[in-house]
């Protein structure tokens, strides 16, 4: 198993073993001593799962109170994940990390607390599968515009398909500093 880290701090992509033969094939999605060993938070205590179509836009959302670090794969189709930085303080802040996760890549991607979060699903469809290091919590629901001229994310689909309560989000300069997370350091 390979962990690449990113520039942004805490975010990091896992390239699992894959074994395959003429069966199929087998990998480890998570160990938890191990990924515990590299540094990654192993006291998940949700697990989520979401099937979309194609062109599906989910996001960019956020728990401010209550926030979640998110260990994401893509075990049916592809996806562009996106995970924006909007830790008030934080070097990187406004920057975004894009990654293609497939179910022909094995990638998964490791988000920590202070990220907003979302993807555009590339193929026909696509199941979209996470761990949270915390339970969501509805009152703590937070988001940012998925068009927010200020990042620039090129979303890599065209006419997407977008939920009402994402198109009404504000952009991440309508918000102020007690409606963002504070900048801190990974481990």
């Amino acid at each position: 198993m390979k962990v690449e880290k990113t520039q942004l701090d805490g975010l990091v992509v896992i390239h699992p073993d894959v074994h395959d033969d003429k069966r199929g094939y087998f990998f480890e999605s998570y160990n938890k001593p191990l990924f515990k060993s590299l540094g990654i938070p192993s006291d998940f205590v949700q697990d989520n799962q979401a099937l979309s179509g194609k062109n599906t836009l989910r996001g960019l959302h956020y728990q401010l109170k209550y926030p979640q670090g998110k260990l994401i794969q893509v075990p049916l189709g592809k996806v562009y994940d996106i995970s924006l930085d909007i830790r008030h303080g934080s070097p990187t802040f406004g920057q975004y990390f894009g990654i293609v996760l497939s179910d022909k890549n094995f990638n998964i991607v490791y988000v920590p607390e202070g990220f907003a979060h979302g993807y555009a699903v590339l193929s026909d469809t696509a199941i979209f599968q996470y761990k949270c290091t915390e339970t969501y919590h509805p009152e703590d629901e937070h988001g940012i515009k998925w068009n927010d001229p200020s990042i620039h994310i090129n979303w890599q689909i065209t006419d997407p398909i977008i939920s009402e309560k994402d198109l009404a989000l504000p952009s991440l300069t309508e918000l102020g500093p007690s409606l963002l997370p504070a900048y801190r350091v990974q481990k």
